[in-house]
């Protein structure tokens, strides 16, 4: 029988774990490009060794499986921007335009950052475990939910125009998701000030624009004003009138 290798001796403490994220960080960065690149089936842990200069043994000290190294890519990718989100929608202390803001430039800096990983999860949707496939469904539609809830938040308070909320958060996600397919972090240009960019577009999406009167003359624009008064009306009174 075959002893099974022994780990290599490393020091401990902090020196340990920074080695360990150190380590991992750049497994998963050269196995998100190939996963993205080859498809999941198509790459293998020996590709992935290679592609970090180690053997494949060494691999086996950080990850038990294929499957379990695609495991960590889409938790951190899905689970880890999705609790993010939850907490700066939770925050009362930043106001419905804020936590827009804050929401959407946090996924465009992701998608701008590591454009490979998201590409790499988009292309493996069908091929994800149960397991996996539910976990990413779920906080997919938790990430939908928080933002719908902030739109309508601003809606509700006169911040923004009375949108469609669900639409409107669909848009603002699709818009900041899409930065992955156009984007590279050596392009030059910042992936900071990308998702500024984009972060102010998401707020000028939604947000009420200053005057009261129409922007464009004729009945047809008055008309549109007054049922856009009217259903911000309706949205305000609601509450009270519930029962």
């Amino acid at each position: 029988m075959t002893a099974k290798p022994r780990r290599p001796a490393e020091p401990s403490g902090s020196r340990t774990t920074a080695r360990r994220d150190l380590i991992e960080s750049e497994m998963i960065k050269h196995a998100s490009r190939l996963f993205a690149e080859r498809g999941f089936a198509g790459t293998s842990l020996q590709d992935i060794a290679d592609a970090m200069g180690v053997t494949r043994t060494a691999l086996y000290y950080y990850v038990k499986s294929k499957d379990d190294l695609l495991a960590k890519l889409v938790t951190e990718i899905t689970e880890g921007a999705a609790a993010a989100i939850r907490a700066i929608a939770a925050d009362d202390a930043r106001d419905p335009a804020t936590k827009v803001r804050d929401i959407a430039r946090l996924i465009a800096l992701r998608r701008a950052d590591q454009p490979a990983r998201f590409l790499l999860l988009v292309r493996s949707e069908s091929e994800l475990p149960a397991q996996l496939a539910k976990a990413n469904e779920t906080a997919k539609r938790d990430t939908l939910r928080q933002l719908t809830d902030v739109v309508d938040q601003g809606v509700t308070a006169g911040q923004f125009r009375p949108v469609d909320a669900r639409t409107s958060a669909l848009a603002i996600i699709g818009m900041c998701n899409w930065v992955a397919w156009w984007h590279h972090p050596n392009s030059g240009r910042p992936s900071g000030e990308v998702a500024d960019q984009l972060a102010d577009l998401a707020v000028a999406m939604v947000s009420r624009h200053g005057g009261s009167g129409p922007r464009e003359p004729g009945p047809a624009a008055a008309l549109a004003l007054v049922r856009e008064n009217l259903d911000y009306l309706e949205r305000t009174i609601r509450p009270l009138t519930d029962p």
